[in-house]
């Protein structure tokens, strides 16, 4: 979850740490602080809360050309000051900062404290520069990589690190082993971090470490090493500068900015893609011939969260379209029960990030036992897209608002794509295949249509602020749309919120209607409309308020809601991507009557980096 940023250079470190703790503070806004060298010492400076409060003390910093930052998303020891990064070492001479977990923390901690140890936090994490100290205390002539390396095998769990010593002004040093790490070379200047956007603009190309390999800043040169020592070269990799570019623009918040996105960024995730002439998809990344697709007999979806509902929407198209067995799964619950991996089933993990550690490491599993997998994911050169080194790229652009939207539905575009793709190969006619493809190709402009009525999806959400508990219904491939409607609500509201198929009402959620408790419809002009219908009239006659969705024109459902946003006539299989953006907008427009930190909701951090 933590953000972590490096820099040894010629310049003065401070401005650069501060910019990139600045940039990465989505992924994690507990605690925030930077050790900097200084003369020689090191010097720590690290505030509870947001960043803005380290920013305050950041003025009277002592320039320094040394420094690692550290954004804290709280897992062992309750937010604090002293439970910030970075730590020092009881001598003061080794400053960390980490991102994981260390699983093993309690007997590492039990037996430095035999040794005479005296530990200041609550956290796992600062038993890694304790262990250093103990370990240059036994054999002095140790450099600080032979004591890292000495180190490293005691360590059980996760971890991205970053170690500077005030006995080594020259050397910074990152590691990685299940945490992101990526590094760069600017003017005069080495930077390393977890995210390649706090770079801004003062890095173009990057290397990411692999798991189990370590980075030596040295000056101006650097070298990467496995833990074993062994060098390893890395390949520069060019990155687009303008999009580490992070500005709110004319928005207030980034969620809604993300939001009013969407049209351009799912235009990037099908341009170039659609073959309307044939009524097909071309996805080159996937790197499955086409009779190759023939062969697939099961598609099983694997993400967390967000990407879990998008997988389940994949299920309904992909049985629907292609009429291949599909199923989703939330990524660690499959891990964790021992996958049954088959030959002719193909997994898709799902992430925006592409370092969900859960997705990666159940992925990794699929691997390990010979099944087929790739990706859809946001970021190039992620862990995911190592790992899998198949998939496809959804191009959403930088996604700062913990509250995923325009990442969805980028995501459910890659997912049509592929489901067209196999449809074709099996029984899908052209015509059939033409008419989606031509509907996907109006969406950005219908979801244009809708961010025009973000007058009306206001006044409603300020009437519905009042409300402590939302049900969200929708059935068929709406069922996962009520999902992810209810998780926006959750997240950026903090109300009780829960999706459910329609049909599932009765079998326990309608004991839930009364007048506190208000239902959002989602109710297209489809072949279960009368379904839903049925549905609305159960909420009403218990006194239960509801909020519908409906295609424009349709009196009959408008006539039975207390109130209606109508969504522009689509193909019935492409209504996610319109119902959604209504849910998406009346979430921020709830969480913003009720005064919530819509961008930074508490408890949550945007990347899920550990278990």
């Amino acid at each position: 979850m933590c953000g972590i940023v490096g820099y040894l250079g010629k310049k003065n470190a401070v401005p650069f740490l501060s910019e990139g703790l600045k940039r990465l503070e989505y992924r994690g806004y507990d605690s925030a602080g930077i050790a900097i060298h200084a003369g020689e010492q090191l010097n720590i400076i690290k505030r509870k809360g947001k960043l803005s409060n380290l920013e305050q003390e950041l003025d009277s910093a002592p320039e320094t050309h040394l420094g690692i930052g550290h954004n804290r998303w709280a897992t062992h020891g309750e937010p604090s000051d002293t439970n910030s990064h970075p730590h020092f070492s009881q001598d003061k001479k080794i400053a960390i900062v980490h991102n994981g977990i260390i699983e093993n923390f309690v007997d590492l901690k039990e037996n430095l404290i035999k040794k005479g140890y005296t530990f200041r936090s609550d956290t796992d994490s600062e038993v890694i520069a304790y262990l250093l100290e103990d370990c240059l205390n036994n054999e002095p002539s140790l450099s600080l990589v032979d004591a890292i390396q000495k180190v490293i095998p005691l360590l059980s769990g996760t971890y991205g690190i970053l170690v500077i010593h005030s006995d080594h002004p020259d050397t910074l040093v990152g590691i990685r082993n299940g945490s992101p790490l990526c590094f760069g070379l600017a003017n005069d200047a080495l930077m390393i971090s977890s995210d390649v956007v706090a770079f801004a603009t003062n890095v173009n190309k990057v290397v990411h470490l692999e798991d189990r390999e370590l980075v030596v800043f040295e000056k101006e040169n650097y070298r990467t090493i496995n833990f074993k020592g062994k060098i390893i070269n890395k390949r520069l990799e060019k990155i687009d500068v303008e999009k580490n570019i992070v500005s709110k623009g004319e928005f207030d918040h980034f969620m809604l900015k993300e939001i009013f996105e969407q049209p351009e960024s799912i235009m990037r995730a099908i341009s170039g893609r659609m073959l309307e002439e044939v009524g097909n998809a071309k996805l080159g990344g996937i790197n499955i011939p086409v009779r190759d697709l023939l062969d697939i007999e099961h598609v099983c979806f694997v993400g967390c969260g967000t990407s879990y509902h998008v997988g389940l929407l994949g299920v309904y198209l992909v049985e629907t379209l292609a009429r291949i067995p599909s199923s989703a799964e939330i990524a660690p619950e499959l891990k964790y029960r021992n996958p049954i991996v088959r030959k002719n089933t193909l997994y898709i993990g799902i992430s925006q990030s592409g370092e969900t550690v859960d997705t990666n490491s159940t992925l990794q599993e699929i691997i390990n036992k010979g099944g087929k997998a790739i990706g859809v994911c946001n970021v190039v050169g992620s862990s995911m897209a190592r790992l899998l080194g198949a998939g496809v790229y959804v191009h959403a652009g930088v996604e700062v608002s913990v509250c995923s939207t325009k990442a969805f539905t980028s995501q459910i575009s890659a997912i049509y794509l592929l489901a067209i793709l196999l449809a074709r190969s099996r029984d899908l006619s052209q015509h059939e295949g033409t008419r989606l493809i031509r509907g996907l190709q109006d969406i950005p402009g219908k979801i244009t249509q809708i961010l025009k009525k973000t007058d009306s999806v206001k006044k409603i959400a300020q009437k519905y602020a009042k409300y402590h508990m939302f049900l969200f219904m929708g059935r068929g491939v709406n069922y996962a749309v009520a999902l992810e409607g209810a998780l926006k609500l959750k997240e950026v509201a903090y109300v009780f919120a829960e999706g459910y198929s329609s049909s599932e009402m009765k079998h326990g959620a309608i004991a839930l209607i009364d007048s506190e408790c208000a239902s959002i419809f989602i109710c297209p002009n489809d072949d279960l409309k009368s379904k839903n219908i049925s549905n609305i009239q159960e909420v009403r006659s218990r006194n239960g308020s509801v909020l519908v969705i409906a295609t424009e024109g349709d009196k009959e459902t408008a006539a039975i809601a207390d109130d209606v946003l109508f969504i522009p006539e689509t193909e019935p299989e492409l209504v996610p991507y319109l119902s959604v953006a209504y849910l998406q907008l009346f979430s921020y427009y709830v969480a913003l009557e009720l005064g919530k930190d819509i961008d930074q909701p508490r408890n949550l951090a945007k990347s899920v980096t550990v278990e």
